[in-house]
């Protein structure tokens, strides 16, 4: 039987003031998907681990066999596929959930069918998974999920996106506070008009966070990580946000934000043992104020998806 095995990487989207523009990969965690093809002519969802119960096992409304169907729908084909999904990171968490599941289900299907895609003419179709889980087709979380490392969606229409170099030294720490905050909820309280004044400010945080990553200077990116339009909104929103974005800064982060629609936060640090020490941190505060939480310590991925087994 031919069959594939796939894990797709979390993501922080966002990224402090690039608003569903800027996104990178994370190591871990991530979702993995196992998908076996049959002459059954049909898309079966067989198999669903880590959701508590949580997700649709309609073929049509599940993200991971939704984007199955629109896969083959562009390339005019009818196969038999059953899927198996294994959720391995936490729902309404801000860290691609849904991204991570239609990213994994897209790679999983074109190995299967010899790779006539490449995966940035994957991207649509997975844009298209996030508009069935959000109600929105934005490409910061599926764009470094798919594509690995950190990603600059330039334009949408049409759609235009570039990998970004950054520095090796980088490595995140996400903290998870145990609350969830539903993307779409999240999206609702956000202003429809913003000041010219802090629009400005955004603009050249925008573009001073692009340049430090690309010339590597820390300091510039640490500048740079300032949100005046969507922070402030749903920072309200995040147990003890500016508590947190004090601590990590007075432990040497070189920045602090909100990871996609929350509750994760992220803290940028230019080594990993600083990363780790203020996620204890963050964790210890969150704990005496009764907040269970999960931590995780990462480098940029720059790799993206990976093929674990593949029986072809």
């Amino acid at each position: 039987m031919q069959s594939v095995s796939v894990f797709a990487p979390a993501t922080v989207a966002n990224v402090g003031c690039g608003y569903d523009v800027l996104g990178f990969a994370l190591e871990k965690p991530g979702d993995r998907v196992i998908m076996h093809l049959n002459n059954s002519g049909q898309i079966t969802l067989d198999r669903i681990e880590g959701d508590q119960g949580l997700l649709p096992k309609d073929p049509e409304k599940n993200i991971v066999t939704a984007v199955i169907k629109y896969y083959f729908d562009k390339l005019n084909i009818r196969q038999g596929v059953s899927v198996e999904l294994y959720k391995e990171m936490p729902f309404g968490s801000g860290l691609g959930s849904s991204s991570a599941s239609a990213v994994a289900g897209l790679v999983a299907i074109n190995e299967l069918m010899g790779n006539p895609l490449t995966r940035e003419q994957l991207l649509p179709l997975a844009m298209e998974g996030e508009r069935l889980a959000c109600g929105n087709a934005h490409a910061d979380n599926v764009a470094p999920s798919l594509l690995g490392g950190l990603v600059l969606i330039r334009s949408y229409d049409p759609l235009d996106v570039v990998r970004l170099p950054y520095p090796d030294s980088l490595h995140v720490a996400v903290l998870y506070p145990h609350v969830e905050i539903p993307t779409l909820e999240a999206r609702k309280i956000l202003k429809t008009n913003v000041p010219i004044t802090d629009a400005i400010k955004q603009w050249g945080n925008v573009g001073g966070l692009v340049a430090g990553f690309c010339t590597g200077d820390e300091q510039l990116i640490g500048r740079s990580l300032q949100d005046y339009i969507i922070e402030p909104v749903r920072a309200m929103l995040i147990p003890d946000f500016y508590q947190m974005r004090t601590i990590a800064m007075k432990n040497n982060a070189l920045g602090f934000g909100i990871s996609g629609s929350g509750p994760s936060v992220f803290t940028l640090c230019n080594n990993p043992d600083t990363a780790s020490r203020i996620i204890e941190l963050l964790k210890n505060h969150l704990a005496k104020e009764g907040i269970d939480s999960t931590g995780y310590i990462s480098a940029i991925n720059n790799q993206g998806p990976v093929i674990q087994q593949s029986n072809k």
